[in-house]
């Protein structure tokens, strides 16, 4: 981004309590007039953060709680008067196969990984549009920006895991639909899909142990620099790491191999935390 400080750059970051919301939090302080907006359920984590940064709004909130979107927007609004980004990161799984999860874990996992995201856009989506009707046209990248963290389990689904991976289907097809709808109005909706990420609850020690799988999990600051580059960088989706579109790919021209290679279910990612 390239920004004068005297140049506010309002970026709000759910699920900034640790992990790929953390880091993101961290590259985006370092960037010239950034003001942040942290969003989790953990207050201490949130407090700690923002000292860590030198300042920053902090909103202690559940996300899938009724009034979670307007209070966070209220607060904004009265705060900044502006948006720029929106970095819809906070997600969690919980792994189950459907006979024994049932509806009930499909719906957990649409509560927060697909309808929370949608909420609170819902509910910011007035205020980035009045961002971007008054923001400057941007040499390097879009003038408002909504990222919406999925997880390459949006292209390729695993067994054990079909509510996580619906919700991540749901919101990186939302997300194509928002960028087509909303561009006219000069916001930019990006998409970021995450493969194994070194996380809080993510079950590391068994890929990052064996060193034939310990080069797919990946870090949360590369994911965070992702981010940028789908928000104020104007890409339209990154993988992270990068070669986990091939997966993508196969999944598409070769939907049988991948379905028996992905048969044995396995684990997942968490792409976010709270």
């Amino acid at each position: 981004m390239d920004r004068a400080p005297e140049s506010p750059f309002v970026a709000v970051v759910t699920g900034a309590s640790s992990g790929i919301g953390a880091a993101t939090a961290r590259r985006l302080a370092r960037e010239p007039g950034a003001a942040l907006v942290l969003i989790a359920r953990r207050q201490a984590q949130l407090d700690s953060l923002a000292d860590e940064l030198g300042g920053a709004t902090v909103i202690a909130a559940d996300l899938t709680d009724a009034d979670a979107p307007a209070r966070i927007a209220e607060v904004v609004e009265r705060e900044y008067g502006a948006l720029h980004l929106l970095v819809n990161n906070a997600g969690a799984a919980w792994r189950a196969r459907f006979a024994d999860g049932g509806w009930e874990n499909v719906r957990r996992h649409m509560e927060l990984n697909f309808d929370a995201p949608v909420r609170l856009t819902e509910a910011l989506l007035p205020l980035l549009r009045r961002t971007a009707a008054g923001a400057q046209p941007q040499r390097d990248g879009p003038r408002v920006a909504i990222v919406n963290v999925s997880s390459t389990s949006a292209r390729v689904s695993r067994a054990n895991s079909g509510g996580y991976t619906a919700s991540k289907f749901a919101l990186a097809g939302w997300s194509d639909s928002l960028h087509l709808e909303e561009q006219s109005y000069g916001i930019h909706v990006g998409l970021v899909l995450p493969g194994f990420v070194a996380t809080e609850g993510f079950p590391q020690a068994e890929l990052v142990g064996r060193a034939a799988t310990r080069w797919i999990v990946s870090r949360p600051e590369l994911v965070a620099e992702a981010i940028l580059d789908a928000g104020p960088g104007g890409r339209s989706e990154r993988y992270v790491p990068r070669a986990y579109w091939l997966a993508a790919a196969a999944r598409i021209l070769m939907p049988g191999v991948v379905r028996r290679a992905t048969r044995g279910g396995g684990l997942m990612t968490p792409t976010a935390s709270e």
